[in-house]
């Protein structure tokens, strides 16, 4: 599963939604939580269900409400049974509620006639102080999880903090160290690590920098708030030919050496090859998505 850009879209607007279709993202997170009033749940929820029943080029997730909310249940027994491709789960205090959202899945699922473990977790797993503190507890790694985020709005909240960011725009410290930590758990726990939005959706560039510099740390994806920022995102985790072109020389540079090669009068060892060879996966994936996209495409017409 390719998961570079997810743009949230609002699940009680029905504009939102139609609009959303056409996005380039790879996946549309469609928002029963923050973005919806809670008078407007229950509409939003009827909304998710007739979405999911068309085919849609993204992946489409559903964030619900946090587990133990009044929302959490009515949530997960509305739109599990339509099969979206996973489930958001905001401000989950450890993997621990991962293991008790998944009994609950596991009963839907078998009485939707959905294959067990189908529907995925992303917990976006920094928005409590105790999430952070257990941020290690994800190496072992719980069912279900498909890929790790962050959040500083709400960890700025419960902290008591005014602001999240500098003079500069730049994270305060206690947002770089968790966001570093979320990208270290999700490593050790052999997922994705999707990097948290970019709030001021008209600084383009600012969202520039922020996708490249994330891709650059290892993170593989972006989450999204505004349609115009998708397009930057795809652009940041996505390899240039450039790229590619260099991937490729290393790889041939270890035909048939043994331990290390040199390429351009440097050195390599393994680190080396295996980024490279990472680097020619995903563009080879992004090539067949590309043109699956395309033979669909085609066929509508």
């Amino acid at each position: 599963m390719i998961l570079r850009s997810l743009l949230f879209v609002p699940a009680d607007s029905e504009k939102k939604l139609a609009k959303a279709k056409s996005s380039p993202a790879d996946a549309l997170i469609l928002d029963l939580e923050d973005s919806v009033a809670p008078q407007n749940r229950e509409t939003a929820r009827g909304l998710v269900r007739e979405f999911l029943k068309e085919k849609h080029p993204q992946a489409i997730w559903v964030r619900v409400n946090p587990l133990g909310s009044a929302d959490f249940l009515k949530d997960i027994e509305a739109v599990t049974a339509s099969n979206p491709a996973g489930l958001v789960i905001p401000k989950p205090d450890g993997p621990q509620a991962l293991h008790i959202i998944n009994a609950h899945l596991l009963t839907l699922e078998t009485d939707a006639g959905i294959a067990p473990g189908a529907i995925k977790l992303l917990p976006v797993a920094t928005e409590t102080p105790a999430a952070v503190l257990s941020l290690q507890d994800y190496r072992a790694c719980p069912p279900r999880l498909a890929a790790m985020s962050w959040g500083a709005e709400d960890l700025a909240a419960a902290l008591g903090a005014s602001i999240n960011r500098d003079e500069n725009g730049e994270f305060l410290f206690i947002h770089k160290m968790v966001r570093a930590m979320v990208l270290l758990a999700a490593k050790a726990a052999c997922v994705d690590a999707i990097e948290t939005l970019h709030a001021d959706f008209r600084d383009m560039a600012g969202l520039e920098r922020a996708a490249r510099a994330a891709q650059r740390e290892g993170f593989t994806g972006m989450l999204a708030i505004h349609p115009d920022q998708v397009a930057p995102i795809n652009a940041a985790f996505t390899p240039s030919a450039a790229d590619i072109e260099h991937a490729n020389k290393v790889v041939a540079a270890f035909a048939g050496a043994t331990g290390v090669a040199s390429l351009d009068g440097k050195m390599l060892d393994a680190p080396h090859l295996k980024q490279a060879e990472h680097v020619l996966m995903l563009a080879k994936q992004l090539s067949a998505k590309n043109e699956c996209h395309a033979a669909d495409l085609s066929a509508q017409r």
